[in-house]
């Protein structure tokens, strides 16, 4: 048994500013994905998962979790992030199932489709598809944000999981399983979020939308709603310096949650144990908000 309270770091933190989308391996104190906690029991075995953002952060644990679990998993990522991919791969193949990194940018529809052709191709099928990846920059104010900013979110957070799901749905056969990664924005959005956080509650609506459209199909559509959890989105420019010193500290918990503690909702949706679960959203926000 351990506390909560004293599991993980605490603020005050120390500031560090890296560029768009930075690196876990960077961070201080770097973050816990599950690497030396997370032990399987084959609650996934023989399953094809696909994880865009699956190189730090909630990605990471997930696709650590899920190879862990006996699934064979694709991660997607930016170029720029290719260090931090290279160590998540190599602890999928160490689990003993097969991992493959596929870089690339999702604002493109064409990247988007071929993402998911290739994921079935290499996995042979695809059951489980987690749209995690975002982009989150903090702005003082709306009249900071330039139309290619506003473009470049939208089209991460909204075009690409659009894309990316109308492309693997056809491939999808029941029992499978759509995750998607929103946020405590969604409900409780920050003045320096504007845009992020619209997209996130446009995630939390596909959610439900889309597990009605595709509960005839046998295929579930759940969400898992983070809130402070420490990432190189935060350090990259998703929090204002000053803020993220004291990151995680308004949560009833005091402090950031690590994305090693996200990891067993992901598999929880996965798991056809959840079979009676669908257009659900599970918050993991340290205490004091709902999804």
């Amino acid at each position: 048994m351990k506390n909560p309270l004293d599991k993980y770091p605490r603020p005050p933190f120390k500031t560090q500013k890296q560029e768009w989308p930075g690196l876990a391996k960077d961070m201080q104190p770097i973050p816990d994905h599950g690497e030396e906690s997370y032990k399987g029991s084959g609650r996934l075995k023989g399953r094809k998962a696909l994880i865009t953002g699956g190189d730090s952060g909630i990605g990471r644990a997930a696709a650590i979790a899920y190879a862990r679990e006996g699934a064979d998993v694709i991660i997607n990522y930016l170029p720029e992030e290719q260090a931090d991919a290279d160590e998540v791969i190599s602890h999928i193949q160490a689990a003993g199932v097969k991992g493959i990194a596929i870089p690339g940018d999702l604002r493109s529809a064409d990247f988007c489709r071929d993402l998911v052709e290739t994921a079935v191709k290499e996995l042979g099928g695809l059951d489980i598809l987690v749209s995690n990846a975002a982009r989150q920059q903090a702005t003082k104010s709306i009249t900071e944000i330039s139309d290619e900013d506003f473009d470049w979110t939208i089209k991460t957070n909204i075009y690409a999981p659009f894309w990316i799901i109308k492309a693997a749905v056809p491939h999808l056969k029941e029992g499978s399983s759509i995750i998607a990664t929103t946020s405590v924005q969604a409900t409780t959005p920050s003045a320096e979020l504007y845009d992020y956080a619209q997209t996130k509650a446009a995630t939390t609506n596909f959610v439900r939308s889309l597990s009605l459209q595709l509960a005839e199909k046998g295929i579930r559509v759940n969400g898992v709603s983070p809130g402070p959890i420490w990432t190189p989105l935060q350090a990259s420019g998703g929090v204002p310096q000053e803020m993220l010193v004291a990151f995680g500290k308004q949560t009833a918990l005091g402090r950031p949650g690590q994305p090693a503690e996200l990891a067993s909702i992901f598999v929880q949706l996965a798991d056809n144990d959840g079979s009676y679960t669908t257009g659900s959203i599970f918050s993991a926000h340290g205490g004091g908000e709902l999804p």
